[in-house]
């Protein structure tokens, strides 16, 4: 079974409740995916994701300069990411107890 599509939601929804969390920039996201467990996540999937959610509306970017070099952007979640992020978790908890019902049931 492909992982991609499972994976591509649940992503998306983890990336916004990591943003959730305080302003934070695309490098500090990826190292909190990849201690969660969250391990072979690389830019070409975590920048399609921020795009998608920026578009959205979902979070907002801001550029300024780095402490260590060039200019970076920095990401926060917007009041209707907030909405999304919260619509996410109540999908999610019913997918994963419906799923559990018939898997480990």
């Amino acid at each position: 079974m492909d992982n991609a599509q499972l994976m591509k939601g649940i992503l998306e929804g983890c990336v916004l409740g990591i943003i959730a969390k305080g302003e934070t920039y695309g490098y500090e996201i990826l190292d909190a995916l990849e201690k969660t467990g969250f391990e072979d996540i690389g830019e070409g999937t975590l920048y399609p994701i921020i795009t998608r959610l920026d578009k959205g509306g979902y979070i907002s970017c801001r550029k300024a300069k780095s402490p260590l070099g060039p200019i970076r952007k920095y990401y926060s979640i917007t009041d209707e990411g907030i909405v999304a992020l919260n619509d996410f978790k109540q999908r999610y908890s019913e997918i994963t107890r419906l799923a559990q019902n018939i898997l480990y049931d």
